[in-house]
C-alpha cells in the first residue's frame, strides 16, 4: 500500500502559474497566426486565379476557339466563357477568400485565342487584409506568372 504523505502532487498555485504563462504564450501567437493565415489565403487565392487563367488557355486551344476570361469586380468573381458563343464554362467566386483585386491592366476582359496567346498583356494585383500585394502576370504569349 503506498504512502499518501510521500506521493508528490502539484499545488493549486503551481498550476495557476502554468496556466497563465500558457495563456501569455498563446495570446502573443494569435497576431503572427493571424498574419499567417492571411499570407496564406491570398497565396492559394493568387494559385486559384492562375490556375483559372491557365485552364482559359489550356481549353482555348484544346476547344480551337477564342475564350473569353471577365473579371467583375462588383460580384468578386471570374467568368470563363466562349467567345463566341457566348457559353458558360467555369465561373470563379473569391468573395469568401479575403482578398481584394484591382482591375486588371488590360481592362475586365481578357481573350485567349486558338493558338493559346493572349490578346492583351495584363497584370492582376490581389491584396491580402494587411494590404500585401501578389501579382499575376498574363504575357502575350498566354504565359501566366504569379511574383
Amino acid at each position: 500500500m503506498t504512502n499518501l504523505s510521500t506521493q508528490a502532487g502539484k499545488s493549486l498555485a503551481e498550476l495557476t502559474v502554468v496556466l497563465v504563462i500558457a495563456g501569455i504564450i498563446a495570446t502573443m501567437a494569435v497576431p503572427s497566426y493571424q498574419t499567417m493565415t492571411a499570407r496564406v489565403q491570398a497565396r492559394s487565392a493568387a494559385a486559384e486565379i492562375a490556375s483559372t487563367l491557365r485552364m482559359a488557355r489550356q481549353l482555348a486551344m484544346a476547344r480551337r476557339e477564342r475564350l473569353l476570361v471577365r473579371f467583375s469586380l462588383s460580384e468578386r468573381s471570374i467568368t470563363l466563357r466562349s467567345a463566341d458563343t457566348g457559353g458558360l464554362l467555369d465561373v470563379y467566386h473569391y468573395e469568401d477568400k479575403n482578398i481584394a483585386i484591382d482591375e486588371p491592366t488590360a481592362g475586365p476582359d481578357l481573350f485567349f485565342h486558338p493558338s493559346g496567346r493572349s490578346a492583351s498583356a495584363t497584370t492582376i494585383v490581389i491584396h491580402d487584409r494587411q494590404d500585401r500585394r501578389t501579382t499575376v502576370t498574363v504575357s502575350l504569349t498566354g504565359r501566366v506568372v504569379i511574383s
